[in-house]
């Protein structure tokens, strides 16, 4: 390289997710108290909303307002500005290509193909921060968020330096040298019994050699008219030879030009180690936040498409333990139907901190506990949720406890495996847990089912979380009065109820906040199918 001084670029503060190198650093060595467990991404159903290779929901799973807040703006800034996706999506083929060099050259030392891959790296590098000055800085003005307007600003100062010039002009001379060549000249000296003693290279040439024959030459008497003709026909490299024989005489050849290449081997080597490796590194760095912000921005591209109303939600601290939503919906419900989601008011408050929700099956129950929990994942996430409005409050840890089909029966039993599973969750839940609990001990009657869930809502209460139990005991919804009077003199938090309500026998899928009616579902549900005892008796009259 000439004497231009490569640009000192402070990079440890870049990043899309999150707002300065501390929290990064927090990140990176697992320090952020949030966490979220396979089990609640998959019963969750995370994955249908997005398909994430790289990394996956815990990766950024967080509890911190400051990085969610951050993230917000990140994620307005992709909504605004539609072609930044396609520009960081145009990243990732560069950035994978880098790495994977860097692979092969690392098994490859000092050797000509690490020479060749060191150049390749540059010509990558050089390409992909063209692609972002031409793509990406146009837009620069317009970015509001602290992410994008930051990784602007160094990708300008990278891209405007003298030394970046000067990179790509050796660049183009180091290229030119070796992509002109062509064939080498190789020099053998024989002893008395035409065997090889000594070889070197005589030269490189920038053309192929060409097939002659030897009679012909012999006849003319012309052995040098023309230098890239030989003298016989030319024969294929690996023709009749064994691997053995082929790796020796690439090895020779390699070695040959490894020492006409050796001082700019050397000389690149640490342009790569002194510039280019510092300036991808971080890069490199972003790919699985590329990954994320592109597959959530399309997911949310997906929702508005489909008519959802999408918010930033209000971040408030911990220890309020707030959650309100108006007009909630459930994103995975919106995205596999084809009409509109009946949305629904929620509210965690000092009268209601954990939920009982019954009401009858296909009523919207399991719709509404997990779209309370998947709002918390997409607000700690930094994504808008699906709300018209959203106050919430994080939570360390979202503690799933739903019908599997994987249960360990054979030892255990169905209840069995219920009660163990429940059981884990009380070792490690906290007071800023969130517990969703969905038809939990329905393989038991109703009698046992409803005491087992009775011990469990009054632990809960006692913890302090928050929560929902859908389930379709009316017995237990009828006992919160006194779980309540258990609890709460003790410090517990209050448990209130949720109903699924049923308009003239059908079902509206909103949920209420209500004392349930257990006998006025079955006599909704009697009347729906005719068995009410006046419908039985006017069928049985007829015949």
């Amino acid at each position: 390289m000439s004497e231009q001084t490569a640009p000192i670029i402070d990079t440890s503060d870049i990043s899309l997710l999150y707002p300065d190198a501390d929290s990064l650093r927090r990140h990176a060595a697992g320090e952020d108290i949030a966490r979220m467990s396979q089990v609640t991404a998959e019963q969750l159903e995370l994955y249908y909303l997005m398909d994430l290779k790289s990394c996956d929901f815990g990766s950024f799973y967080t509890a911190d307002p400051e990085v969610i807040l951050y993230r917000q703006s990140t994620f307005a800034d992709m909504l605004d500005n539609p072609e930044l996706t396609q520009v960081l999506l145009k990243m990732i083929p560069f950035l994978n290509d880098i790495t994977e060099l860097r692979r092969m050259g690392s098994d490859s030392a000092a050797s000509t193909e690490a020479y060749l891959y060191s150049i390749t790296e540059v010509e990558l590098y050089t390409s992909l921060l063209d692609l972002l000055k031409t793509k990406l800085l146009p837009m620069a003005p317009r970015f509001k968020s602290t992410a994008f307007r930051r990784f602007a600003e160094r990708i300008n100062i990278l891209t405007a330096s003298e030394y970046y010039k000067d990179l790509n002009q050796r660049l183009t001379e180091l290229t030119s040298r070796v992509r002109e060549i062509k064939s080498i000249t190789i020099g053998v000296n024989l002893d008395s019994q035409l065997r090889a003693d000594k070889a070197g290279v005589l030269s490189m040439n920038n053309e192929y050699f060409k097939s002659g024959e030897l009679l012909d030459k012999m006849l003319r008497l012309d052995f040098k008219s023309d230098e890239m003709t030989c003298i016989a026909p030319l024969i294929p490299f690996k023709k009749g030879q064994s691997d053995n024989q082929q790796m020796a005489l690439a090895n020779a050849f390699n070695t040959a030009i490894g020492d006409v290449f050796r001082s700019s081997i050397k000389a690149w080597k640490k342009v790569i180690q002194m510039y280019v490796l510092e300036n991808t590194d971080f890069l490199i760095r972003l790919m699985p936040e590329i990954e994320f912000v592109t597959k959530a921005t399309e997911l949310l591209q997906r929702l508005k498409a489909k008519g959802c109303h999408l918010c930033s939600p209000v971040i408030a601290p911990m220890t309020e333990k707030k959650f309100t939503a108006k007009a909630l919906c459930n994103p995975i419900v919106a995205s596999k139907l084809d009409g509109p989601v009946i949305p629904n008011d929620f509210t965690f408050d000092a009268d209601g901190m954990f939920y009982v929700l019954t009401g009858p099956n296909r009523g919207g129950k399991s719709v509404i506990t997990c779209a309370v929990g998947i709002a918390f994942v997409m607000a700690q996430l930094g994504l808008p949720v699906c709300a018209d409005e959203c106050v919430i409050s994080p939570c360390d840890e979202i503690y799933t406890h739903f019908p599997t089909g994987s249960e360990d029966t054979i030892d255990k039993g169905r209840l069995g495996e219920e009660c163990s599973r429940l059981g884990t969750i009380f070792e490690t839940v906290t007071e800023d847990s969130l517990i969703l609990l969905d038809e939990s001990f329905s393989s038991t009657g109703s009698y046992e089912g409803a005491y087992i869930a009775a011990e469990v809502l009054q632990g809960f209460s006692m913890v302090g979380c928050r929560g929902i139990f859908s389930t379709h005991l009316h017995d237990l919804a009828a006992s919160v009065d006194e779980i309540n009077a258990a609890c709460l003199p003790k410090g517990g938090v209050k448990i209130d109820n949720l109903v699924a309500a049923i308009q003239e026998g059908s079902r509206s899928f909103k949920i209420l906040r209500a004392k349930p009616d257990g006998k006025s579902y079955a006599r909704d549900i009697a009347e729906k199918y005719g068995l009410s005892l006046d419908h039985i008796l006017e069928k049985v009259q007829k015949h």
